[in-house]
């Protein structure tokens, strides 16, 4: 069962922290191409909408995956430690906590990714929005 710890330590939360790098890199790109858009550059609202709006369904993809990645992590972790449990017939209850205390950080990794790419969805979303509404306020008067 040793290659489970090593799929929970190094597979899960490898994993979760490669989407976060993915999520914060994708909004970061998307931040400056929202900064130096010109909206008069586009002739109808769904061009403008489509530059805008892409690769945006990564991130929350990620933000709304990420908490399951890690619960799956935790899964693993307490399958371990009862493995470990009965395989050694009797374990003090130290070491039984910090099993679980071991198996519960998969899920904190998750919530730590998911978190900040939800709010940076959000905040890119709404940017969209505003600059969707700009678009038509200058086209309304043409």
């Amino acid at each position: 069962m040793d290659w489970l710890k090593a799929l929970i330590d190094y597979g899960i939360i490898g994993v979760l922290v490669f989407l976060s790098i993915v999520s914060v890199a994708i909004a970061i790109e998307r931040h400056l191409l929202m900064k130096k858009i010109k909206i008069e550059d586009f002739s109808d609202k769904k061009s403008l909408e489509l530059a805008l709006t892409d690769k945006l369904h990564f991130i929350a993809t990620i933000g709304s995956n990420a908490p399951y990645i890690g619960l799956l992590g935790t899964v693993f972790g307490i399958m371990l430690t009862f493995y470990s449990m009965g395989q050694s017939g009797f374990m003090d209850s130290s070491r039984i906590m910090m099993g679980l205390a071991l198996a519960l950080k998969a899920t904190a990794v998750g919530l730590l990714v998911a978190i900040p790419s939800i709010a940076c969805y959000n905040v890119l979303l709404r940017r969209v929005k505003v600059l969707i509404m700009q678009w038509e306020i200058k086209h309304e008067r043409t």
